[in-house]
């Protein structure tokens, strides 16, 4: 009786699930076991829409509004909302689009029809307002509930005019013009989650949504008063040129990138499905007699590298391609942990990237100008300290953050101000998935605020989110001296002392720099000295001649300097050295593979960096042995004198 009630469930839930795909692909599908996992596709027969039109869902204020769906061939079909009707006709592949007038923030709910031949679908809950696209890898993609003071947010996120939508991976190049609706099961976490359904925002619904997509949304909404709609497209453990559609990558010249591309194209040739089932059913056939619950044999065909998600452009493909069209106000991106493996020439690559990434996805979102937030990667391992401060230099993390800014002050510089950037590398853990994500939407937010909202005014309100900027390295006297675009200051003012810079003359060795204001002595009314906060002097007493510096230059780095907002510097340099030869080249074998390669020379060189580090504190120990040296003769000669004329006298003090 159990088996047949559970079997007339599972029917039931299935003959559900494909009559609202044909009536609407929109109503809210709940939470399933994982046994009764249900799927609404991508596409549904007869008259339905792309499955990022629901109910629940914000619609896009103030710009055309393209809807698009599929219907028989030749079948005409009328889509109706606030007071607007326009007609498509489907096409011989049964997809239809029209194209709706723009409408102006709306908080009233409102619903959308469209109505076909002999079918009419009904999308209610609907609201006008902002939909913000979030983008990148697994620190976007971190939920809430797994954030420092998460739990908190969680049960305070009663916010009706915020919704929210998770997109599926999808189906790499097979993807279509849409998405399925579905449980989407996670090796990371081992279990299923509710992908492709918009959601109106509660504790219920937020605690699996990305932590700094909610805090950024739940600031503009409340800031605004205007609806908001988060949809998060970020996927764990993908690569930046995974988010850039293939002939986009293609196009570019750079050496590093082209031979990313050949490196792929010769791992698909190279693989072959047949060999790799054989030796897949001869592992299973070795180990078959040590586990008698081992599964049937493999008889399976896997793509291979064709199918590997961080193919080049198969996440564009997968998940930003199918939204093609789609009106928004403008998107965020965090990304960069998996392209830290491949050393200078890694980030070199980025860099090509990164630019042409942004610029394909206001193409896809049809707004040359779309706004576009970079929040910088975050921090990873154990933090750089003023003892351990050269050996954590030697990564590559942080030449993709340098990637990353550029990337950003390139457009800024072109006349971009729709560009924006956050850092976050002083939100500082030792975990790659550090959970001090609440700050970093924040920050994101004071960039929307600022720019598209306008909500934060004066006449420095872009200093509430943009990053100081040095504008002239001086390199002369025995110092570098760097000129600013605003004042700066440490972030506490607990001892005023600024960290995280360091300096190097042509030997290419670091040390950590003094940082301080410059003066020219002068003094004010007051008779103190006047500094002038827009312009450091960094100077070590062991670089006598230094050429360049660095700031915040580790995957988890020292730094805290911020301009009068609290808005942090971003990690940085003047040197071009790259990473494998600093401060020195390593000689290496002939004929053995890229990797070891690289291993060879990181494990070398951060034993190189081990050693100046230790030699430099000795050095420091030395120089403040020898300051201290006169002051300790003089009270050791204060003691000898003391001592002696105690001699001179009695038991009882009287002079002998």
């Amino acid at each position: 009786m159990n088996k047949m009630k559970h079997t007339l469930r599972y029917v039931v839930a299935l003959l559900l699930a494909f009559l609202a795909a044909v009536a609407a692909g929109a109503a809210e599908q709940k939470a399933m076991p994982k046994e009764d996992v249900v799927e609404v596709p991508a596409i549904s027969s007869g008259l339905c829409v792309a499955n990022v039109f629901q109910s629940n869902m914000v619609l896009q204020r103030e710009k055309p509004l393209n809807i698009w769906g599929w219907a028989d061939p030749g079948e005409e079909v009328t889509v109706s909302f606030a007071g607007q009707q326009a007609q498509g006709k489907a096409a011989a592949d049964r997809s239809w689009q029209v194209t709706l007038q723009p409408v102006p923030a709306r908080n009233t709910l409102q619903t959308l029809t469209v109505k076909g031949k002999s079918a009419t679908l009904e999308l209610t809950n609907i609201l006008v307002g902002d939909v913000w696209i979030l983008g990148g890898q697994s620190n976007m993609e971190f939920p809430i509930s797994n954030v420092d003071d998460g739990e908190m947010e969680i049960v305070s996120a009663n916010f009706p005019q915020i919704r929210l939508l998770t997109t599926p991976v999808g189906k790499g190049f097979n993807s279509v013009h849409s998405f399925e609706r579905l449980h989407e099961w996670s090796d990371w976490s081992k279990r299923h989650f509710r992908k492709g359904d918009w959601d109106v925002c509660s504790p219920e619904t937020v605690r699996e949504f990305t932590a700094i997509g909610y805090i950024f949304g739940r600031r503009l909404s409340m800031a605004t008063g205007v609806p908001i709609g988060l949809i998060d497209t970020s996927i764990g453990g993908t690569t930046v040129e995974a988010w850039t559609p293939e002939d986009v990558l293609r196009k570019i010249e750079g050496a590093e990138t082209k031979a990313m591309l050949k490196e792929w194209e010769d791992k698909i040739a190279a693989f072959d499905p047949q060999a790799d089932l054989k030796k897949r059913i001869e592992n299973y056939n070795a180990g078959k007699g040590k586990d008698k619950a081992k599964a049937a044999p493999p008889t399976d065909l896997r793509p291979g590298p064709a199918g590997d998600k961080n193919r080049p452009g198969c996440r564009y493909a997968s998940v930003i391609l199918p939204l093609r069209g789609l009106a928004v106000a403008g998107a965020v991106f965090h990304q960069g942990f998996n392209n830290c493996f491949n050393g200078s020439a890694g980030a070199r690559m980025y860099y090509q990237v990164f630019g042409k990434m942004i610029a394909a996805w206001r193409t896809n979102f049809d707004d040359p100008q779309l706004p576009f937030c970079i929040i910088s990667l975050c921090t990873a391992g154990e933090p750089q300290t003023a003892e351990n401060f050269l050996a954590p230099m030697y990564d590559a993390g942080a030449y993709i953050r340098e990637a990353q800014y550029r990337t950003f002050l390139d457009l800024r510089r072109a006349g971009d101000r729709n560009v924006g950037f956050a850092s976050s590398s002083d939100l500082r853990k030792s975990w790659y998935h550090p959970q001090i994500k609440i700050p970093a939407g924040e920050r994101a937010a004071k960039w929307a605020l600022v720019t598209r909202y306008g909500l934060l005014k004066g006449r420095d309100a872009e200093d509430y989110w943009l990053p100081p900027t040095v504008e002239k390295v001086e390199a002369a006297g025995g110092s570098i001296r760097l000129t600013m675009s605003t004042e700066v200051k440490t972030r506490d003012d607990s001892d005023g002392k600024m960290l995280g810079f360091a300096i190097a003359g042509e030997d290419r060795r670091f040390y950590p720099a003094d940082a301080n204001w410059f003066t020219d002595g002068a003094k004010n009314d007051r008779n103190r000295v006047e500094y002038e906060k827009n312009i450091l002097v960094l100077t070590n007493r062991f670089v006598p001649a230094p050429v360049h510096y660095r700031y915040a230059w580790a995957r988890n780095p020292m730094g805290n300097v911020v301009n009068n907002h609290g808005v942090a510097l971003a990690g940085q340099r003047s040197d071009d050295w790259i990473l494998e030869e600093t401060p020195v080249k390593i000689a290496t074998p002939k004929d053995i593979p890229e990797d070891a390669v690289r291993r060879q020379v990181a494990n070398q060189l951060r034993k190189e960096l081990e050693r100046d580090d230790l030699a430099r504190r000795v050095k420091e120990a030395e120089a403040t042995i020898a300051e201290l040296k006169p002051a300790l003769e003089k009270a050791q000669a204060v003691g000898k004198k003391k001592s002696a004329a105690d001699a001179g006298k009695g038991p009882a003090g009287a002079q002998q």
